[in-house]
């Protein structure tokens, strides 16, 4: 319901300001919002030659193609002068994102399409580690943790297992393994859920846990700060796993307190001291290798994991060959009914990702996110925030709604104010610590239909905030 309501006020609202701004003379057309791409130039005016200052008429009349660009600098954008059928358009700007009918479009070919072919792959890798019995033989040996942070869920269940590989999967930066690995979780989970519409404890814990996106190895921010010439693409490594640890304790406390989790329990604390030993020895190890050791240890542990996870899935399932013959079936034939229910997944889930796109599309084009935004900035920097943070805050600010556009605000920082500059650096922060909320709620809970998420997007809101105030402080901290 709050889900809904937050769709419909996003939609009124922009839709209001879109209409205020066209009959006020803000803004020239609504094309640009229907129809407009990404990067385009954004027409905001349309005149006759002869009402053009002397120096651009004359300009224009000897310019190529009749096409004159001035203002040409880095930070500023161009305007540009087309003369054509009499008339002069005039050009300024570029386009945030896609435009509504083009949203449509790239969110099937771009987004789903992929999904769906991660999805179709993974879950045929669950479906043999369900008939092999490899999810059993999991769950048995984290039941006695998983009962105490999820205690709706019975021992040795199935859920278990798929929670595990989501939270590694994340974990190591695998983000094409880690959602058919959710969605197969909160699949798992619905089938213990008694009120089909409606989130159970367990679903919203596991989604709070997940949106808090502890990582270890930040391999795409790595990769774009090495791409911006970055002094040491990976020196935000350490502050976006000590922002993510710290978003995913806050996850599992404010959630845990909401359903009176025994905070107390002695295989909880010890898991906790574990995973956090953990997390201290890899920071060791990997803050004692030079600049080269560092980007090959990150940029192949990621993928080595997956490729030990596809392996050890195909070698168990060969092991435990005569589970699958009692079951009539063959270990490709599973992998294949696995493909196909994941397929089935990605078809039901493809309505609400849409949904929820297009209304974000809608917000930024009508220009309502950017005063927001700029009004944001403006009251923080009248508060005693420094600059450098209120410049990189239109990345905290997306990245809930959208992670395409809130990389293309960290990209953008970093070529305004340098990959090395404190925005620079606290904006790829930003894009590491935290989750595209919306986008994973209409996702997870849309492959189950569940309509109602009770307080799953508020604690999520509240953990995203808490992300960006320990992003702040983690950068303030190193840089």
């Amino acid at each position: 319901m709050v889900l809904s309501r937050f769709w419909l006020a996003i939609f009124i609202s922009s839709l209001i300001y879109v209409v205020i701004g066209l009959f006020t003379s803000n803004s020239y057309s609504v094309d640009l919002i229907l129809n407009g791409k990404k990067d385009d130039p954004i027409l905001i005016s349309e005149k006759y030659l002869n009402q053009l200052p002397k120096f651009v008429k004359d300009s224009i009349e000897k310019a190529p193609e009749q096409t004159m660009v001035i203002n040409r600098d880095t930070l500023n954008p161009d305007t540009t002068y087309v003369y054509k059928s009499k008339t002069v358009k005039i050009y300024s700007g570029l386009q945030k994102t896609d435009g509504l009918l083009p949203t449509c479009k790239t969110s099937l070919f771009d987004l789903v399409l992929p999904l769906m072919a991660y999805l179709a792959f993974f879950c045929g890798l669950m479906e043999l580690l369900i008939v092999s019995g490899a999810a059993e033989k999991l769950a048995k040996k984290l039941s006695p943790v998983f009962a105490k942070v999820f205690p709706s869920i019975p021992q040795n269940h199935e859920s278990i297992s798929y929670m595990t590989l989501n939270f590694a999967a994340n974990f190591l930066g695998l983000d094409s393994a880690a959602t058919p690995f959710g969605l197969k979780a909160m699949q798992s989970l619905q089938e213990l859920n008694p009120e089909k519409d409606r989130a159970s404890d367990a679903q919203i814990m596991f989604m709070c846990l997940h949106a808090a996106g502890l990582t270890l190895i930040p391999t795409s921010i790595i990769g774009y700060r090495a791409a911006e010439n970055a002094s040491n693409p990976a020196d935000v490594m350490l502050p976006c796993i000590i922002t993510s640890f710290i978003g995913t304790i806050a996850a599992f406390l404010i959630v845990g307190i909401r359903q009176k989790i025994n905070f107390k329990s002695a295989s909880l604390v010890v898991a906790l001291m574990a995973i956090i030993a953990a997390i201290v020895g890899l920071l060791f190890y990997i803050n004692h290798l030079d600049l080269i050791g560092k980007n090959a240890f990150t940029s192949n542990l990621s993928g080595l994991m997956l490729v030990a996870i596809i392996g050890f899935t195909l070698v168990f399932s060969l092991f435990h060959e005569k589970k699958f013959v009692a079951k009539d079936t063959t270990i490709f034939d599973t992998f294949v009914e696995g493909a196909r229910n994941g397929l089935h997944t990605g078809v039901k889930i493809f309505p609400y990702v849409l949904g929820m796109l297009v209304a974000i599309s809608f917000f930024r084009n009508s220009g309502l996110f950017e005063i927001i935004s700029n009004g944001l900035s403006f009251v923080f920097s009248h508060v005693g925030v420094s600059k450098p943070i209120t410049d990189s805050l239109p990345v905290a600010m997306l990245r809930p709604f959208s992670s395409g556009g809130s990389r293309g605000f960290m990209i953008d920082s970093m070529r305004t104010f340098g990959p090395d500059s404190f925005t620079g650096r606290l904006s790829c922060i930003f894009q590491c610590s935290a989750e595209t909320t919306f986008y994973v709620i209409a996702v997870y809970f849309g492959s189950i239909n569940v309509k109602n998420t009770r307080y799953t997007l508020g604690t999520m809101l509240l953990v995203d905030l808490v992300c960006v105030i320990a992003a702040i402080l983690v950068a303030g901290w190193f840089f």
